[in-house]
């Protein structure tokens, strides 16, 4: 039973004094230092996600048009199969 006591005793001390970091923590605001830096942050972090929203657009774009050229080329070595097929027809 002591041992028990012993333990809510800590867990109490040990709540308290998070309780107490916290609310100390908390109680002053940032400062304009602070917000100077998280505005600049913010608008870092806007400018890298509209540089990665082109970035996706291009690459966007670019499959496209490597999927539309290699279509093209697959039409292109059937053609050439059947010519080289025709060839052989007219040798023989």
């Amino acid at each position: 039973m002591k041992i028990l006591n012993g333990v809510k005793n800590i867990a109490v001390v040990g709540v308290f004094a998070l309780v107490t970091a916290f609310v100390a923590g908390c109680s002053s605001g940032p400062s304009q230092e602070q917000l100077a830096e998280l505005e600049a942050l913010k608008k870092e972090v806007s400018s890298l996600e509209r540089d990665l929203n082109a970035a996706k657009d291009e690459r966007s774009r670019l499959d496209k048009e490597i999927a539309e050229k290699n279509k093209r080329l697959q039409e292109c070595a059937k053609l050439k199969q059947e010519a080289q097929a025709n060839l052989e027809k007219m040798n023989k």
